[in-house]
């Protein structure tokens, strides 16, 4: 698992959600399931116009998608890029596990 292009879209997705406000919203997208950009709004205390920004950025790393109904546009949470950063963390906390072997190891023996 070495820093390379490949890393770009987690990094991307990583990114969308270290934000307080886009964490909200994935967690209403969650829990609530699909829903509009003003009931988005309800849950994060910025303007519609930056909650809208939010709500493009997420779609921008995958997280979520978006379809017209009327005036109104619903979103929804696109779980597989969330499986794939499960799977990358897990990859990270298996190498991390490793290397302390390898200390304790070092350690023991000195």
């Amino acid at each position: 698992m070495s820093t390379s292009t490949a890393d770009a879209p987690v990094s991307s997705l990583f990114n969308a959600l270290g934000d307080p406000n886009r964490l909200r919203i994935v967690t209403r997208l969650c829990d609530g399931g699909p829903c509009s950009t003003s009931e988005v709004a309800e849950v994060i205390p910025v303007s519609r116009q930056a909650t809208t920004k939010h709500l493009l950025l997420l779609e921008s790393a995958g997280l979520v998608s978006s379809q017209r109904s009327g005036r109104e546009r619903i979103w929804r949470m696109r779980p597989a890029p969330l499986a794939d950063a499960s799977e990358y963390l897990s990859k990270l906390s298996q190498r991390w596990d490793r290397a302390l072997d390898r200390l304790r190891a070092h350690v023991e023996d000195h």
